[in-house]
C-alpha cells in the first residue's frame, strides 16, 4: 500500500520524518507502506500493531486489546518465530530478541502509541545488508511524527466484545484515552504523547482434563462439563476457562529535537510503558448444591477424574510491568553525504508475575505461590550508517552495528502470592548475547534502465554468562561461553523497461543467531532437570525473490515469487534427551533443513470507481520440513504455524468528502502447531485452524479538527482457535480531535 492522499478535510498536521524511513526507501527489498491518513480511514487501530492488519502476508497474533504477547508472522515464519522479524520505531529496536517465541519474546508494541504514528514501512526478506539476520521474514519500520508548529490531539475510544463459547457468555469492554501535544520554537522541537488503555479480555485458555474410557462411581458428582476432543483427537472434558485478563496500561513518550544546523539534527526519545494485569478463572463444574468445583476427585457422566490444584490456579495471576526505552539519534543529511548514529536502551525496570500454587477458591484470598521476576532483562543497540552520492552512478552505503541482550529470569517462592515478599530462589535462567557487525552496500546505476545493488554483512556473535539453576529438581550449571561469526552476501538487480514496469530479482544469505532463552532452556525430565543443548548453531537462510511491479493510474499491482531455505532451523520439537531413550520432550533443536516456495500478489487502486478505493493481497506458500533426522515423521510436513494460503482485501467508499465507509476481510487456511502435523483437530483449544474474518469501519469528519468513527471487528462473530480462543464480534467507537 503506497502512501495515501486523503481528502483535504483529513489532512494531518505538518510533520518532519526522522529515523529510518529514508533508509527504508533506499533498500532493494520489496516494500509496502501505509500512512496515518489511510489508517484513520480503513483500520480500527487500538494498539500500534493494528497498523499491520491488512498488509500483504503479515499476521499479528493479537488476542485482545492491550495484548502484550503479539508476535508477527510473515510469509515463511509463524507466530512462534518472533526472532525471524525485526520491529523498529524511529530506528529503535522493539523486537525482544531475548527469545524466539510468542510469549515473553513478543515485540514491545506498547512503547508506541497509535496517535504518534506517521507511517509504517514493511520490507520483505533479508535482502539488505543494513539489517541483521533476524530480517529473514520482514523488517517493520514505524515512523513517528515531530511537529513543525504547535499541534495537539485527543482521542477517546470505547470497545465492546461479545463472546460466548462453552460455559462462558459475556461482554468484555475496553476503554482508551490518548493525547499528544508538540511545538517547534526556532531550532528546538518537542513532542509529548500519553495513552491509557483499560481492557478486559475473553478467556485466553480453557481448562481441560482427559476423559477416561472406563466408567466409575468414584468422585464427587459434577455437572457442567463439555465433552470435546483435543488437537490430537483424544477425548477430553472442557471444565472451565481462564486467562480472563483485566489490563490497565499506560504509554508515555517524550521526544526532543534540536536542529544543530540546517543539515544536522539531534533527537532524544524516552518512553515509559506501564502494565498492571490481573487474570481470573471460572469453573463450569457444579456439585449437587450448585457450588463450583475447582479441584480433587470428581465424577462427570460416570467417568472418574481428578482435577489437580494447578488446573485452575495456573490461570490466575498478577502481572506488574514498568519498562523504559531511551534513544538518541544524530543525523546529518547533506546533498551528497548522509550519516546517522542511533543508540538505544531498553530496560525491564520491573516485570513481576505472581501465581498461586494452591487450589481455587482458597487461592483467591492469598496463600503460597511464586513470583517470576525479569528485572534487569533488556537490550542495548548502536547503529552507524553513512552513504554518499559523490560517485557518478553509485550510492555507497556502509555502517557498523552493536547489540547486547540480557536475560534475567528468576522465580521465587512466596508465602503470599498476592502481596508477599520473594522467598527462596526456585529457578533461574540468565545469560547474555552480543553481536558486532560491519556492512557495506553499493547501489550502482549500470544503465538508464538497470541498477545493481550488491552488499555484504559480517557479524561476530558471542553468548556468555549463561547460568541455569533449579532448587528441585536440582540443577546448577554455569554455561560455557560461545563465539561464532559469519558473512552474509546480498545482491539485487532491478530493471525498469518503462516508467510503468519494475522487475527486481533479489537474493541473500542471513544468519540468525540463537537467542539467550533458546541456548539456556532448562528441560524437566521428571525427577531431574537438564539443559539439552547450549551449543545450538545459528540458522542459515538462503532467500530469493522475483518481484514484478506495474504502476497503473492511481495505483499499482505486484507479483512476487519467493523462495527460502533454512539450514539448522531453530525449532521447538519433540525428541529424546538421551540417546536410546523412548521418552520425548519438547525443546529447541537445530532442524537440518526447512524450505518455503510461494507467490504473493498485491494490488492497490485509488479511485477504481469514483470515490472508491480497493487494495488487497493473496499469498500462496508451500512451507515444508525437508530434512529432520531427529524426528523423521516431520519430513515433508508443513512448517508449524505457517498456512498455505493467506488473503486480505480492503475497500473504501467516500460518498462525500466528510464520510468514508470501509469493509475489509482477512483469510488464512488451516495451520498446524506441531512440526510433524500430528495435531489433526484445529477447532479446539490449542488447535490451529483456518479463519475468515470480516471487519468494517465508518469515519465521519465533523470538521477539519473533529472526527467520529465507528467500527466492527469480526463482523460475523467467527469462533476460531489459534492455540487460544480469539475474540468474538467487537464494536468500537472513537472521537478524535486535533488542532
Amino acid at each position: 500500500m503506497p502512501a495515501y492522499d486523503a481528502p483535504q478535510l483529513a489532512q494531518a498536521p505538518t510533520i518532519v520524518i526522522v529515523g529510518t524511513r529514508e533508509a527504508a526507501e533506499m533498500t532493494p527489498n520489496t516494500r509496502e507502506s501505509v500512512d496515518a491518513a489511510r489508517l484513520r480511514e480503513t483500520t480500527n487501530v487500538r494498539n500500534s500493531e493494528d497498523t499491520l492488519r491488512y498488509l500483504p502476508s503479515l499476521f499479528v497474533r493479537k488476542r485482545h486489546i492491550g495484548d502484550t504477547q503479539a508476535p508477527l508472522a510473515t510469509r515463511t515464519s509463524g507466530v512462534g518465530a518472533s526472532a525471524r522479524s525485526l520491529i523498529y520505531a524511529d530506528g529503535v529496536l522493539l523486537s525482544a530478541l531475548i527469545g524466539n517465541n510468542n510469549s515473553f519474546a513478543s515485540p514491545r508494541w506498547g512503547m508506541v502509541s497509535p496517535e504518534e504514528i506517521s507511517q509504517v514501512d514493511v520490507l520483505y526478506g533479508p535482502f539488505s545488508a543494513q539489517y541483521p539476520g533476524n530480517s529473514i521474514g520482514a523488517v517493520v519500520n514505524i515512523t513517528t511524527r515531530m511537529p513543525e508548529a504547535f499541534q495537539a490531539s485527543a482521542t477517546a475510544a470505547l470497545n465492546l466484545q461479545s463472546f460466548d463459547q462453552y460455559g462462558t457468555d459475556g461482554s468484555y469492554p475496553a476503554y482508551q484515552l490518548a493525547g499528544t501535544v508538540g511545538d517547534k520554537a526556532g531550532p528546538v522541537s518537542w513532542f509529548l504523547s500519553a495513552n491509557h488503555v483499560d481492557s478486559k479480555s475473553q478467556p485466553l485458555a480453557y481448562v481441560t482434563i482427559a476423559r477416561p474410557a472406563g466408567t466409575s462411581v468414584a468422585g464427587v458428582p459434577a455437572s457442567g462439563a463439555f465433552a470435546e476432543v483435543n488437537r490430537a483427537g483424544q477425548p477430553i472434558y472442557v471444565i472451565g476457562a481462564g486467562g480472563f485478563e483485566h489490563q490497565l496500561q499506560d504509554n508515555l513518550k517524550l521526544k526532543l529535537g534540536v536542529d544543530l544546523s540546517p543539515a544536522l539534527k539531534l533527537t532524544w526519545r524516552t518512553g515509559l510503558f506501564l502494565n498492571d494485569t490481573t487474570s481470573h478463572a471460572e469453573s463450569y463444574l457444579k456439585d449437587v448444591n450448585g457450588d463450583a468445583l475447582f479441584s480433587g476427585p470428581v465424577n462427570i457422566d460416570g467417568h472418574a477424574v481428578t482435577i489437580p490444584a494447578s488446573a485452575f490456579s495456573n490461570q490466575v495471576y498478577q502481572l506488574d510491568e514498568r519498562h523504559w526505552m531511551h534513544s538518541a539519534s544524530l543525523v546529518q543529511d547533506g546533498s551528497t553525504v548522509f550519516w546517522s548514529i542511533i543508540g538505544s536502551l531498553y530496560d525491564y525496570a520491573k516485570d513481576d508475575q505472581r501465581v498461586p500454587s494452591t487450589a481455587l477458591p482458597a487461592a483467591t484470598d492469598g496463600g503460597p505461590g511464586s513470583i517470576t521476576r525479569m528485572r534487569g532483562t533488556g537490550w542495548r543497540t548502536l547503529d552507524v550508517h553513512g552513504y554518499t552520492k559523490a560517485l557518478t552512478g553509485h550510492e555507497l552505503h556502509g555502517g557498523a552495528h552493536y547489540d547486547g541482550f540480557t536475560l534475567k529470569n528468576r522465580r521465587y517462592a512466596t508465602d503470599d502470592w498476592q502481596n508477599g515478599s520473594p522467598g527462596a530462589l526456585v529457578q533461574e535462567a540468565r545469560g547474555h548475547t552480543r553481536t558486532l557487525a560491519l556492512w557495506a552496500e553499493d547501489q550502482w546505476a549500470m544503465a538508464p534502465a538497470w541498477s545493481l545493488t550488491v552488499g555484504g554483512r559480517y557479524e561476530w556473535w558471542k553468548a556468555y554468562g549463561g547460568r541455569n539453576f533449579s532448587f528441585a529438581p536440582t540443577l546448577d550449571v554455569e554455561q560455557p561461553n560461545r563465539t561464532t561469526s559469519g558473512f552474509s552476501p546480498k545482491a539485487s538487480v532491478r530493471w525498469k523497461p518503462t516508467q510503468a514496469w519494475t522487475i527486481t530479482l533479489s537474493g541473500g544469505r542471513a544468519l540468525r543467531f540463537p537467542t539467550v532463552s533458546e541456548l539456556y532452556q532448562a528441560i524437566s525430565t521428571g525427577p531431574t532437570i537438564t539443559v539439552p543443548n547450549p551449543d545450538l548453531k545459528p540458522e542459515k537462510a538462503l532467500s530469493a525473490e522475483l518481484a514484478v511491479e506495474r504502476n497503473v493510474a492511481r495505483g499499482k499491482v505486484r507479483l512476487s515469487l519467493f523462495h527460502e531455505t533454512i539450514r539448522d532451523a531453530l525449532v521447538s520439537q519433540s525428541a529424546p534427551l538421551l540417546p536410546g531413550s523412548s521418552t520425548l520432550f519438547n525443546y529447541v533443536q537445530n532442524i537440518d533443513r526447512v524450505r518455503t516456495n510461494g507467490l504473493e500478489f498485491a494490488f492497490d487502486q485509488h479511485n477504481l470507481l469514483p470515490r472508491f478505493d480497493v487494495s488487497g493481497s493473496f499469498t500462496l506458500a508451500d512451507p515444508r520440513t525437508v530434512s529432520d533426522p531427529l524426528l523423521p515423521a516431520a519430513e515433508g510436513k508443513l512448517i508449524p504455524q505457517v498456512p498455505k494460503r493467506k488473503a486480505t482485501i480492503v475497500a473504501t467508499w467516500r460518498p462525500t468528502d466528510r464520510l468514508s465507509l470501509t469493509g475489509a476481510a482477512r483469510y488464512s487456511s488451516r495451520m498446524f502447531g506441531t512440526i510433524d502435523n500430528s495435531d489433526s483437530v484445529g477447532h479446539t483449544y490449542q488447535g490451529f485452524e483456518g479463519f475468515f474474518v470480516a471487519d468494517a469501519r465508518a469515519l465521519y469528519r465533523l470538521s477539519t479538527r473533529l472526527e467520529l468513527s465507528a467500527g466492527i471487528e469480526n463482523l460475523t462473530d467467527k469462533r476460531y482457535f489459534l492455540f487460544h480462543p480469539f475474540p468474538g464480534r467487537t464494536f468500537t467507537a472513537e472521537l478524535h480531535w486535533r488542532m
